[in-house]
Protein backbone atom coordinates (compact mmCIF):
# COMPACT_ATOMS: atom_id res chain seq x y z
CA UNK A 1 0.00 0.00 0.00
CA UNK A 2 2.96 2.57 0.91
CA UNK A 3 4.49 1.46 -2.29
CA UNK A 4 1.61 2.33 -4.49
CA UNK A 5 0.96 5.98 -2.53
CA UNK A 6 4.89 6.83 -3.32
CA UNK A 7 4.31 5.30 -7.12
CA UNK A 8 1.43 7.63 -7.29
CA UNK A 9 3.49 10.41 -5.81
CA UNK A 10 5.99 10.23 -8.15
CA UNK A 11 3.67 9.60 -10.89
CA UNK A 12 1.88 13.27 -10.55
CA UNK A 13 5.08 14.63 -9.60
CA UNK A 14 6.34 13.93 -13.40
CA UNK A 15 3.24 15.01 -15.07
CA UNK A 16 3.48 18.04 -12.59
CA UNK A 17 6.82 18.32 -13.94
CA UNK A 18 6.25 17.75 -17.85
CA UNK A 19 3.30 20.57 -17.53
CA UNK A 20 5.57 22.79 -15.97
CA UNK A 21 8.09 22.33 -18.81
CA UNK A 22 5.15 22.44 -21.25
CA UNK A 23 3.95 25.83 -20.28
CA UNK A 24 7.20 27.04 -19.78
CA UNK A 25 8.26 26.31 -23.43
CA UNK A 26 5.28 27.61 -25.08
CA UNK A 27 5.69 30.84 -23.27
CA UNK A 28 9.27 30.72 -24.80
CA UNK A 29 8.18 30.01 -28.28
CA UNK A 30 5.32 32.34 -27.90
CA UNK A 31 7.91 35.25 -26.63
CA UNK A 32 9.95 34.26 -29.95
CA UNK A 33 7.41 34.74 -31.92
CA UNK A 34 6.63 38.38 -30.80
CA UNK A 35 10.69 39.12 -31.58
CA UNK A 36 10.42 37.36 -34.86
CA UNK A 37 7.03 39.01 -35.78
CA UNK A 38 8.70 42.69 -34.44
CA UNK A 39 11.85 42.00 -36.62
CA UNK A 40 9.57 41.84 -39.41
CA UNK A 41 8.32 45.10 -38.71
CA UNK A 42 11.74 46.48 -38.32
CA UNK A 43 12.51 44.82 -41.63
CA UNK A 44 9.83 46.86 -43.50
CA UNK A 45 11.11 50.17 -41.43
CA UNK A 46 14.66 49.78 -43.21
CA UNK A 47 12.43 49.22 -46.09
CA UNK A 48 11.20 52.75 -46.02
CA UNK A 49 14.10 54.25 -44.34
CA UNK A 50 16.30 53.44 -47.35
CA UNK A 51 13.77 54.58 -49.95
CA UNK A 52 12.87 58.00 -48.25
CA UNK A 53 16.65 59.08 -48.54
CA UNK A 54 15.97 58.83 -52.50
CA UNK A 55 12.55 60.50 -52.62
CA UNK A 56 13.34 63.05 -50.52
CA UNK A 57 16.79 63.64 -52.75
CA UNK A 58 13.79 63.71 -55.82
CA UNK A 59 11.74 66.40 -54.64
CA UNK A 60 14.53 68.30 -53.03
CA UNK A 61 15.61 68.89 -56.40
CA UNK A 62 12.34 70.43 -57.63
CA UNK A 63 11.15 71.82 -54.82
CA UNK A 64 13.97 74.00 -52.15
CA UNK A 65 11.45 76.30 -50.43
CA UNK A 66 10.12 72.95 -48.38
CA UNK A 67 12.88 72.58 -46.11
CA UNK A 68 11.92 72.06 -42.95
CA UNK A 69 10.13 69.19 -43.86
CA UNK A 70 13.68 67.76 -44.93
CA UNK A 71 14.71 68.04 -41.64
CA UNK A 72 11.77 66.84 -40.03
CA UNK A 73 12.24 63.60 -42.07
CA UNK A 74 16.11 63.73 -41.06
CA UNK A 75 15.53 64.05 -37.66
CA UNK A 76 12.77 61.30 -37.23
CA UNK A 77 14.82 58.84 -38.99
CA UNK A 78 17.76 59.98 -36.11
CA UNK A 79 15.32 59.50 -33.62
CA UNK A 80 14.27 55.87 -34.53
CA UNK A 81 17.90 54.72 -35.70
CA UNK A 82 18.61 56.13 -31.53
CA UNK A 83 15.68 54.23 -30.19
CA UNK A 84 16.13 51.10 -28.21
CA UNK A 85 12.81 49.42 -27.38
CA UNK A 86 9.84 48.48 -29.08
CA UNK A 87 7.40 51.48 -27.50
CA UNK A 88 10.74 53.88 -28.24
CA UNK A 89 10.81 52.68 -31.81
CA UNK A 90 6.83 52.37 -32.48
CA UNK A 91 7.08 56.34 -31.07
CA UNK A 92 10.07 56.98 -33.39
CA UNK A 93 8.15 55.20 -36.57
CA UNK A 94 5.10 57.31 -35.75
CA UNK A 95 7.43 60.69 -35.82
CA UNK A 96 8.72 59.24 -39.06
CA UNK A 97 4.96 59.09 -40.78
CA UNK A 98 3.89 62.39 -39.91
CA UNK A 99 6.95 63.90 -41.54
CA UNK A 100 6.15 61.46 -44.29
CA UNK A 101 2.77 62.37 -44.94
CA UNK A 102 3.51 66.06 -45.26
CA UNK A 103 5.85 65.33 -47.56
CA UNK A 104 3.55 63.66 -49.57
CA UNK A 105 1.17 66.04 -48.87
CA UNK A 106 2.98 68.31 -50.88
CA UNK A 107 4.17 65.96 -53.66
CA UNK A 108 0.69 66.12 -54.54
CA UNK A 109 -0.07 69.32 -54.42
CA UNK A 110 3.00 70.02 -56.84
CA UNK A 111 1.41 68.77 -59.99
CA UNK A 112 5.15 69.31 -61.84
CA UNK A 113 6.46 66.98 -59.17
CA UNK A 114 4.03 64.28 -58.91
CA UNK A 115 4.36 64.30 -62.53
CA UNK A 116 8.24 63.05 -62.61
CA UNK A 117 9.00 59.69 -63.03
CA UNK A 118 11.26 59.20 -60.54
CA UNK A 119 8.98 60.51 -57.83
CA UNK A 120 5.77 58.46 -58.71
CA UNK A 121 8.08 55.29 -58.66
CA UNK A 122 9.60 56.28 -55.38
CA UNK A 123 5.79 56.67 -54.44
CA UNK A 124 4.55 53.70 -55.47
CA UNK A 125 7.73 51.76 -53.41
CA UNK A 126 7.09 53.85 -50.29
CA UNK A 127 2.74 53.62 -50.97
CA UNK A 128 3.94 49.45 -50.80
CA UNK A 129 6.08 49.44 -48.26
CA UNK A 130 3.50 51.54 -46.08
CA UNK A 131 0.65 48.53 -47.17
CA UNK A 132 3.78 46.16 -45.65
CA UNK A 133 4.14 47.89 -42.10
CA UNK A 134 0.48 48.69 -41.62
CA UNK A 135 0.25 44.30 -42.47
CA UNK A 136 3.30 43.07 -40.15
CA UNK A 137 2.27 45.30 -37.40
CA UNK A 138 -1.22 43.97 -37.40
CA UNK A 139 0.88 40.48 -37.24
CA UNK A 140 2.70 41.81 -34.38
CA UNK A 141 -0.02 43.20 -32.70
CA UNK A 142 -1.82 39.76 -33.12
CA UNK A 143 1.54 38.14 -32.11
CA UNK A 144 1.60 40.19 -28.46
CA UNK A 145 -2.27 39.28 -28.40
CA UNK A 146 -1.78 35.88 -28.35
CA UNK A 147 1.51 35.95 -26.09
CA UNK A 148 -0.34 37.86 -23.60
CA UNK A 149 -3.33 35.73 -23.74
CA UNK A 150 -1.17 33.12 -22.55
CA UNK A 151 0.52 35.19 -19.94
CA UNK A 152 -3.25 35.44 -18.23
CA UNK A 153 -5.16 32.83 -18.35
CA UNK A 154 -5.44 29.94 -15.77
CA UNK A 155 -2.85 28.05 -15.45
CA UNK A 156 -0.25 28.83 -17.95
CA UNK A 157 -0.24 31.99 -15.41
CA UNK A 158 1.41 30.45 -12.88
CA UNK A 159 3.92 29.39 -14.83
CA UNK A 160 4.25 32.64 -16.35
CA UNK A 161 4.78 34.22 -12.81
CA UNK A 162 7.34 31.39 -12.04
CA UNK A 163 9.95 32.44 -14.68
CA UNK A 164 8.97 35.90 -14.50
CA UNK A 165 7.36 36.26 -18.08
CA UNK A 166 5.99 39.56 -18.99
CA UNK A 167 3.22 40.87 -21.13
CA UNK A 168 4.56 42.89 -24.36
CA UNK A 169 3.12 45.98 -25.46
CA UNK A 170 1.08 46.68 -28.43
CA UNK A 171 1.72 48.33 -31.44
CA UNK A 172 -0.38 51.89 -31.14
CA UNK A 173 -0.32 54.86 -32.88
CA UNK A 174 0.93 57.99 -32.06
CA UNK A 175 -1.98 60.55 -31.04
CA UNK A 176 -0.87 62.82 -33.40
CA UNK A 177 -0.95 60.06 -36.73
CA UNK A 178 -4.93 60.62 -36.22
CA UNK A 179 -4.61 64.02 -37.06
CA UNK A 180 -4.10 65.18 -40.60
CA UNK A 181 -0.69 66.84 -41.53
CA UNK A 182 -1.57 70.94 -43.07
CA UNK A 183 0.53 71.37 -45.62
CA UNK A 184 0.83 75.62 -46.31
CA UNK A 185 2.30 76.58 -50.01
CA UNK A 186 2.77 79.95 -49.84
Amino acid sequence: MKNKIIIGVVVVAVLFGLWVMSSYNSMVKANLAVDTQWAQVEAQYQRRFDLIPNLVESVKGMMTQEKDIFISIANARQGYAGAKTVNEKAAAAGQVESSLGRLLMIVESYPQLASSETVKNLMTQLEGTENRVSVERTRFNDTVGLFNTHLVTFPSNIVASLFGFEKRNFFKAEESAAKAPSVKLN
